[in-house]
């Protein structure tokens, strides 16, 4: 699952106790298994052996320059969604020739700088997106490789902010306009119409969506393949992690593992997915991103005080809301551990942050050890959609990142100086 543990009563990323991290480098601070990141890639990779296959990590998830490089090194393409996008992967290392390129929205400027990056391929979200790129291709003299991305309208059963596949959703194009859109496409000189994709929402831990959603488009893959000549299909990411793990009160072992039954391995995912596609004879793209970096990442925070009301106990840490946003955007669960372990009664307990917002919270009533001032917690899954969706809200500065590989650390981002926040402001000539 991943490679933070206890050693003894102190919490440990591999083989770097993760207190002396804070110690090192300060609080709130982000910490990366290096090991996690590999161990998560390397067995969806061997799941999908048996097809000619690329990952596409998914870079919204986690773009830090370290953990892409990391990837990067592995063979991994990358899923990108803004030209920022690109240009990061470009500069960790990436290979813009191993990139798809989504979005609903990509602005001209975009697609001209992708085309002459040599992208492997467009995914379009609308046929005025099709009419453009084929446009800006056809100024470049360059034929743009596309494929457009069906929505097969298959409810994930997810949460409403990262549910992407049915018809009341801004993505892709309906399932039932795909084939005509692509009649219309190929008339369009400057695309080449490499493929077809899909991506049918995020954090889903069961494979029945995935697997209707598969069947529910072979067919028309099937069909447009031997007319277009495809070289793939994607089949987009969204496999879900496990958050929430059962706490034992009282006991030394805070957490189990849930039952493996109840986890969507890779080994499971490809067991249903692989016998499907095989006999398409195409490359199959997925395009994860939390499953790889989302359990390969904890955010850390110290205590600064415990308020009691005598209705609540709320615990006052030093990240907040602008450090890792889920729990306020999403009401998202993620579990919550001191970095030292503590035997005995727990408290129920309200961890917030010193944000001016009622929102800015990450647990409520979370049944902890008694706390004090200067103790360190670790919120952990906290490598997904964490330090990527920080901002600057209170001219609170982006938190400090650090890579863990064995029993080595080094800081992959330094924590934002406070001045830098206003670097880019200017006072109008009337206000000098």
């Amino acid at each position: 699952m991943h490679d933070f543990r206890y050693v003894g009563s102190n919490l440990y990323c591999e083989q770097v106790s993760v207190q002396s991290l804070a110690e090192r480098f300060g609080t709130p601070l982000y910490v990366y298994s290096q090991h996690t990141l590999t161990d998560h890639f390397a067995k969806l990779d061997r799941a999908l052996s048996p097809l000619d296959h690329l990952i596409c990590y998914a870079m919204k998830a986690n773009s830090n320059s370290a953990i892409m490089r990391t990837l990067a090194d592995l063979g991994s393409g990358f899923d990108v969604v803004s030209e920022g996008e690109l240009r990061r992967v470009m500069a960790a290392g990436g290979h813009p020739q191993k990139c798809v390129f989504a979005g609903v929205g990509k602005t001209a400027s975009e697609i001209e700088f992708a085309l002459d990056q040599d992208i492997y391929c467009f995914n379009v979200e609308s046929e005025p997106e099709l009419q453009r790129i084929n446009e800006i291709a056809g100024r470049m003299k360059k034929v743009a490789p596309v494929a457009v991305r069906v929505n097969p309208n298959v409810d994930a059963k997810t949460h409403a902010k990262i549910t992407t596949g049915t018809y009341a959703n801004k993505f892709g194009i309906a399932f039932e306009q795909v084939a005509d859109v692509y009649a219309r496409a190929s008339k369009l000189k400057n695309l080449r119409l490499r493929g077809l994709q899909m991506h049918i929402g995020s954090q889903l831990t069961q494979i029945k969506p995935f697997e209707q959603a598969v069947r529910r488009v072979l067919p028309l893959v099937s069909e447009l393949s031997q007319r277009h000549r495809f070289d793939f299909f994607s089949i987009g990411g969204g496999i879900g992690i496990i958050y929430e793990r059962a706490l034992e009160s009282g006991s030394a072992k805070w957490w189990k593992q849930p039952s493996a039954r109840n986890i969507l391995t890779p080994a499971r995912y490809a067991e249903t997915l692989v016998p499907l596609l095989q006999p398409l004879h195409l490359k199959i793209l997925i395009e994860p991103g939390r499953f790889i970096v989302g359990n390969a990442g904890i955010l850390v925070a110290r205590v600064e005080y415990v308020k009691k009301t005598g209705r609540k106990t709320f615990v006052i840490v030093d990240a907040a809301m602008n450090d890792l946003i889920r729990p306020a955007f999403y009401d998202s669960y993620h579990e919550i551990v001191p970095l030292k372990r503590k035997n005995g009664t727990v408290i129920p307990s309200d961890v917030v942050g010193p944000i001016c917002e009622s929102g800015d919270y990450f647990a409520k009533d979370r049944p902890l050890p008694p706390m004090a001032e200067g103790d360190h917690l670790a919120l952990l899954s906290a490598g997904a959609y964490g330090s990527v969706m920080a901002s600057n809200y209170n001219s609170r500065p982006i938190a400090a990142e650090v890579l863990v590989n064995g029993n080595k650390a080094a800081l992959v981002r330094a924590r934002q100086p406070v001045e830098q926040i206003w670097a880019g402001e200017r006072l109008p000539a009337w206000l000098s």
